[in-house]
């Protein structure tokens, strides 16, 4: 990862760590848009611990039209990003969505009148407790230079999809904090190297252990920290300050 890459997933950290309040989340994310060169971020809760929401919670910069439109219309019902949430895994770009419906056709219509889009990607974020939520960028770039900077941030962006999850379920009052156990030194080297963007076999190298030692330290530290994910690992390492992103 260069420099200036691994400086803006520090920076932006800080700036999440650095919150109090709920009503700052927007802001804040404001920031980290411009820092990566995007449109909008949102950040959506569709299910707590105790179980699925009345209403979704949310922090946004989509403008405040376009926010009021989709509340009004209850579009949760029929917007399709909203399914990754049920029965996906992996980060969707919005480009593979089923918009054929007639609703579906509508929303994005309706979006992109609002200057949403029309790129998209949107990461679910799965918590232990059978949390569900989602994280979504947007971006107005032709096709290529989207794809261009995907994936040149898609490393980031999982981790700060994760540090949003404990973020904003915290602040949020959605989620008590929980007792965690420490971190070993091995542990906590292999979650900063992971954070770096070195994979498992660069890590073993730089460490001077085996890829198997690597893999084990990592899913001891998930399982010490309640992650579902490596990437999930990091980001709640980085949130208690057990590392430095």
């Amino acid at each position: 990862m260069r420099t200036d890459q691994r400086g803006r997933l520090s920076v932006s950290l800080a700036d999440l760590q650095a919150l109090v309040y709920p009503g700052d989340l927007a802001g804040a994310l404001h920031t980290i848009c411009a820092r990566y060169g995007v449109s909008h971020m949102t950040f959506l809760v569709v299910r707590i611990a105790n179980g699925p929401l009345a209403s979704p919670y949310y922090c946004s910069t989509y403008p405040t039209d376009w926010i009021r439109t989709y509340l009004a219309n209850d579009y949760f019902t029929i917007d399709p990003v909203i399914d990754v949430a049920r029965w996906g895994l992996l980060p969707v770009d919005w480009s593979t969505l089923d918009q054929r419906s007639v609703q579906a056709e509508r929303l994005f219509d309706e979006a992109a009148a609002n200057g949403i889009g029309p790129n998209g990607l949107t990461i679910p974020v799965r918590g232990a407790n059978g949390e569900r939520c989602l994280f979504s960028v947007t971006s107005d770039l032709p096709e290529k230079d989207w794809s261009a900077l995907r994936g040149s941030a898609l490393h980031d962006l999982h981790i700060l999809s994760y540090y949003l999850h404990e973020q904003v379920l915290e602040i949020s009052g959605l989620r008590q904090p929980a007792l965690l156990r420490s971190l070993s030194g091995r542990e906590r080297q292999c979650l900063q190297l992971l954070g770096s963007g070195k994979i498992y076999k660069q890590i073993a190298a730089t460490l001077g252990i085996s890829e198997s030692a690597v893999r084990l330290y990592v899913r001891k530290a998930r399982r010490k920290l309640s992650a579902t994910t490596s990437y999930h690992a990091v980001a709640k390492a980085s949130y208690l300050e057990l590392i430095d992103v």
